[in-house]
């Protein structure tokens, strides 16, 4: 009954700082972010690919810095000069504005009144550094490309089983021994792709009244990754 009672909860997204597993993978890049109060013209670039952890690592310092956090695709509704008055901002999916003249555009203005203005803090986040952007607009590229670069890689094999272990432990899942050593070098290596994992078994198991073993992690990882073929 109480196990039927947790699954009926929403499962909380961790985004703290302490719940951040540091690796080599994001070492380097958590340090960058945490230095932010020198980072050069107050801006800093955090480039890596979809599931490495960037948005988790733009929440940690949007708890430290006070930060805002907005999507760059939503800028051009947004109330910049309200978000600049914070004083820190993080950018999240810059590489997905290039050509968008609108998006290029305030994330333009709101530099300026963030960073040149009001000697604020920047934070963008992208797969790539801004060179790969695509950006249309000479004066935004130039701004962009002038930023700190910090680079986060793809999960190592040590955070993917750190990970998993924290996931399957926050829905308070037993798994069969050496369970986390055949998923890590079987699963695509995300940590986006971990969540997903870990929360279709859950279901998978409740459902089925199944442990989670070998056998039923092999069935939910060949379906997650079919539908991830087909989606894309």
């Amino acid at each position: 009954m109480n196990r039927q009672l947790i699954l009926d909860l929403p499962v909380r997204v961790a985004r703290g700082r302490a719940d951040f597993i540091v690796s080599p993978a994001n070492a380097q890049a958590l340090t960058a972010v945490e230095g932010w109060r020198g980072w050069p013209g107050g801006k800093l670039v955090l480039a890596g690919p979809p599931g490495a952890g960037k948005t988790h690592l733009a929440h940690v310092w949007a708890a430290a810095s006070g930060a805002a956090v907005i999507a760059a695709a939503d800028l051009p509704g947004a109330d910049l000069p309200a978000l600049a008055a914070t004083g820190a901002v993080a950018v999240e999916d810059a590489d997905r504005i290039g050509g968008k003249g609108a998006a290029e555009r305030a994330l333009f203005h709101l530099h300026n009144l963030l960073v040149a203005e009001a000697r604020g803090a920047l934070l963008v986040t992208a797969a790539g550094p801004p060179r790969d952007w695509g950006l249309a607009l000479p004066d935004l590229a130039s701004r962009m490309q002038a930023a700190g670069l910090a680079r986060i890689g793809s999960p190592d094999d040590a955070l993917l089983a750190a990970v998993l272990i924290k996931l399957f432990a926050d829905r308070q899942l037993a798994v069969a021994p050496g369970l986390i050593d055949w998923l890590v070098p079987r699963m695509p290596r995300a940590l986006d792709v971990a969540q997903a994992l870990v929360a279709a078994l859950d279901a998978r198991a409740l459902e089925q009244s199944r442990p989670v073993t070998r056998a039923l992690a092999a069935e939910v990882l060949q379906n997650l990754v079919e539908d991830a073929a087909e989606g894309g």
